[in-house]
């Protein structure tokens, strides 16, 4: 299915100061039952964010009015454990469309690029000076900018770029799947394939 396109992204961001979140604290496994890519947002962190009887807890972040945006802003080591793409879908689905932090487990980052969630990693100082920043004013401007690969902050002057595959890189910019890269190369495979001979 295709997703939002990404280019540039300004937006505020969502401060999850935790290490080493896997993807059963992402979207618990009790969630997994679903095929369809919807409504998973409501679950994302769902033992984070609910009590038992569905009481959001008051000091989890996604609870808070005083955060919000379309980046999350992770701790070191986002999206070990297993490999269920519902994890990315439930980022999707509540509505981020990036995640910085200054590393990812390699599936989780795979599945972010297929799933259009752009994963952006950068250095343990620079994910500490954003972090402070959002503490200092929580609605500070956060700027991911894929067409130049580079990350910056709103009134600082601090910038820091991003490594990306070039072929995910285009998917992102024309929200693409490896489905749809496929179904929109349609007539230069159809042209290659009438030109091979058999």
């Amino acid at each position: 299915m295709p997703y939002e396109k990404f280019r540039i992204l300004e937006s505020s961001g969502v401060p999850l100061e935790i290490e080493n979140v896997d993807t059963d604290q992402i979207i618990p496994a009790r969630f997994l039952k679903a095929t369809e890519r919807k409504d998973f947002g409501k679950n994302l962190f769902r033992d984070w964010r609910y009590d038992q009887d569905n009481t959001p807890k008051k000091d989890f972040i996604l609870n808070s009015k005083t955060y919000n945006g379309k980046i999350l802003v992770a701790g070191k080591n986002f999206g070990s454990g297993s490999s269920r793409e519902h994890a990315v879908w439930a980022i999707y689905d509540y509505g981020f469309r990036c995640v910085i932090s200054s590393f990812f487990a390699d599936i989780f980052k795979n599945n972010c690029l297929n799933i259009g969630v752009l994963p952006v990693q950068i250095s343990a100082e620079f994910l500490k000076l954003i972090f402070n920043s959002i503490k200092k004013s929580p609605s500070v401007k956060l700027k991911v900018n894929l067409i130049d690969q580079e990350v910056s902050i709103s009134g600082n002057s601090r910038k820091e770029k991003f490594e990306i595959n070039p072929y995910k890189k285009e998917n992102m910019i024309n929200g693409f799947d490896d489905i749809d890269y496929l179904l929109n190369m349609k007539s230069e495979i159809k042209n290659f394939a009438n030109k091979k001979p058999f």
